[in-house]
């Protein structure tokens, strides 16, 4: 099992190595590899390069190292998107197959906050419709939503038995977003969210939080979007200018 040797740097090899064994099955989906010592010696290559292998590793979220227990095989993310396309949560789990769902936790009307107030330049006696909800996919927990709408753009009777909020303003609101503004941060485990979405005390979270303007760049929606980081990848496509 011994690694070939080639011009490149040897963590570099480790790792096509890893990668390749945990694609062709060597090592499956939230299998522990075996321990640092013992891998080592299969690859024939130093601890130290060995180490530096799976730190490149973790960090492309590759394995996951679980302190005083292991290393193992992360999760592939089942959901992949661009940052820079505006597709709702709902149209996401569409799109590899699976079936959206939706866990509804609550709404109420509440007195804007001072970032509201800025956000969507509205006075202090504007209410804010909050919606919480959790997002499934075939059934599993994947997303943690938290949406914000003023009261007055959203009708009394609106559904909150449909899905998409992008649904609801479109059609019950006559509001159709058109684009947002977004900002993405990753978090540790998070004591209220985490457990709702059934996740593991290692799994991150992803923050998605957005706003959203209608066809008159008016501010219509704020939202807050906690997604489980080993279901979803984000990536961004950056050109030159």
């Amino acid at each position: 099992m011994f690694i070939k040797s080639d011009n490149r740097h040897l963590y570099l090899q480790v790792i096509d190595r890893l990668k390749q064994d945990i694609e062709q099955g060597v090592y499956k989906e939230k299998e522990k590899l075996p321990s640092e010592f013992d891998l080592a010696k299969l690859l024939g290559v130093s601890r130290a390069t060995l180490r530096e292998a799976l730190r490149i590793l973790e960090e492309d979220s590759v394995i996951i190292r679980r302190h005083g227990v292991g290393t193992f095989v992360n999760s592939k993310p089942l959901f992949t998107s661009g940052i820079e396309q505006l597709n709702s949560v709902t149209d996401m789990i569409k799109q590899v197959g699976m079936k959206p769902g939706t866990i509804f936790l609550k709404s109420s009307k509440q007195e804007p906050t001072e970032e509201d107030i800025r956000r969507f330049s509205y006075s202090k006696n504007e209410e804010m419709v909050v919606i919480e909800r959790v997002r499934t996919a075939n059934g599993e927990p994947v997303v943690y939503c938290i949406d914000k709408v003023p009261a007055h753009i959203l009708p009394e009777t609106f559904s909150h038995e449909e899905e998409s909020i992008f649904n609801i303003l479109g059609e019950e609101a006559n509001r159709r977003i058109t684009y947002a503004v977004a900002q993405i941060e990753p978090i540790g485990y998070h004591d209220k969210i985490s457990p709702i979405l059934e996740c593991d005390p290692e799994t991150a979270l992803l923050v998605l939080k957005q706003m959203h303007y209608d066809e008159m760049d008016e501010p219509v929606l704020f939202s807050v979007n906690y997604f489980k980081a080993d279901k979803f990848r984000f990536h961004v496509l950056r050109k030159r200018v």
